[in-house]
């Protein structure tokens, strides 16, 4: 790692949460190695993050009075936040990097609160089309979705994933149970509607009941607010009369290692990507991918795999069977895609992120924009509230409650 550069611009990230083991966590840790081998004093400032890796951070706040108009801040924009405003309100040049939103449609009826908070975050984002000096995709979908929004200047800052975590070491306790010869069919994602869990779980049902008894779904993924939609697809799966379906929840590195080792086939039907990091997991792990062809899907498989643009599970079932059916066929596709392995690998993502915030240092520094009139009153109120539940919690509960809370209707009744 290069000594910080003497006298020279600091370049820190901000986030609502780093969260341990997800696609933003990684891609963040790596633009600050990447920062930091390159001479730059970095530090990541968040809302949250995993307590497995709140070392690595420091509170959102402390950005005031610290960032000032000769730094760069690298705000990662994946939904509206506490965070993300006042990253827009203090001074210095910004390169924003867009995660993608998720259309707020997809958590009708499934979770309220992410209804809302999507539907914010898309229409935040557009606040930033004059705050930032660059605006970022980790993909070509996601940098076209920033210039029909209207940012100026755009680009796409590649997904170089980071295979460490999966190459450090398995644990067979979760999996051993599954590796007993039957094949394994295997998705990964956060269990949320977007994913379209239920899509996968009916081409498994018509693949085992019409081609391979043997054969099981492994769906391992974080289901944490979202038991409503996670008690759907347990209700799907009790009126097909499918079994060996098995919902895995989180799971640590190791363990995830262990079940690609044991996946025959990873199956995708997710309608809304703006990358897709298991896919190239997959890859990783020799692993053939089975995707549907939506959003960021195709650019992410490059070539690779196997696409598929229909939803009939019966059809998807034949696709699934075409492929494991067939040893030819299998290495194949896996050969195909350890070559767009090599290519996204080849990519230079440390000289791109040096080319980019190079760039935007060229720009003259950037005094603090112009916010609304209360907006510095409120972030100090919020401080002391703040405070008060971290450590007189209970003078914060004596605080009114929220209006529509259950507390607050049963104190009215």
């Amino acid at each position: 790692m290069s000594a910080p550069r003497a006298g020279s611009p600091r370049v820190h990230q901000v986030l609502a949460t780093l969260g341990y083991g997800d696609a933003i966590g990684h891609e963040v840790l790596g633009i600050q190695r990447a920062l930091r081998e390159a001479g730059w004093e970095s530090s990541i400032f968040v809302e949250t993050a995993d307590p497995r890796l709140e070392h690595l951070t420091l509170d959102y706040r402390d950005m005031v009075g610290r960032i000032e108009e000769h730094d760069v801040l690298i705000h990662h924009f994946s939904i509206g936040s506490r965070a993300s405003r006042t990253a827009y309100a203090l001074p210095g040049r910004m390169i924003l990097v867009y995660h993608n939103i998720t259309p707020p449609e997809y958590f009708i009826g499934v979770h309220k609160d992410l209804v809302t908070l999507c539907f914010r975050g898309r229409r935040e984002l557009t606040a930033y089309t004059a705050r930032c000096d660059l605006a970022l995709g980790d993909s070509e979908y996601n940098r076209q979705e920033l210039d029909r929004l209207g940012f100026r200047h755009t680009g796409v800052l590649p997904v170089v994933p980071d295979f460490s975590h999966l190459d450090a070491g398995s644990d067979r306790t979760l999996s051993a149970g599954f590796d007993d010869g039957r094949t394994n069919l295997m998705f990964v994602g956060r269990v949320i509607p977007n994913k379209k869990f239920e899509d996968v779980i009916r081409a498994f049902h018509m693949y085992r009941t019409r081609h391979n008894p043997r054969s099981r779904l492994l769906l391992v993924g974080s289901f944490s607010g979202f038991e409503r939609y996670l008690a759907m697809l347990h209700a799907l799966v009790a009126k097909l009369g499918t079994p060996d379906v098995h919902f895995l929840g989180h799971v640590s590195n190791e363990e995830l290692s262990a079940l690609y080792d044991i996946a025959d086939l990873f199956l995708c039907a997710s309608e809304h990507e703006g990358f897709c990091v298991p896919i190239v997991e997959a890859f990783h792990k020799g692993v053939p991918v089975l995707a549907y062809a939506a959003t960021a899907v195709p650019a992410t498989m490059d070539g690779a795999g196997v696409l598929y643009d229909f939803k009939d599970p019966s059809g998807v079932a034949r696709l699934i069977d075409a492929v494991l059916s067939d040893s030819t066929v299998e290495s194949g596709i896996v050969a195909a895609q350890d070559a767009a392995l090599d290519r996204l690998r080849r990519r230079d993502f440390a000289s791109t992120l040096r080319g980019f915030v190079e760039g935007v240092l060229r720009n003259p520094p950037r005094p603090a924009p112009e916010v609304a009139f209360d907006f510095w009153a409120q972030f100090e109120q919020f401080e002391r509230l703040e405070e008060l539940r971290q450590y007189r919690p209970a003078l914060y509960r004596a605080l009114p409650d929220p209006p529509g809370t259950e507390l607050a209707v049963q104190r009215q009744e």
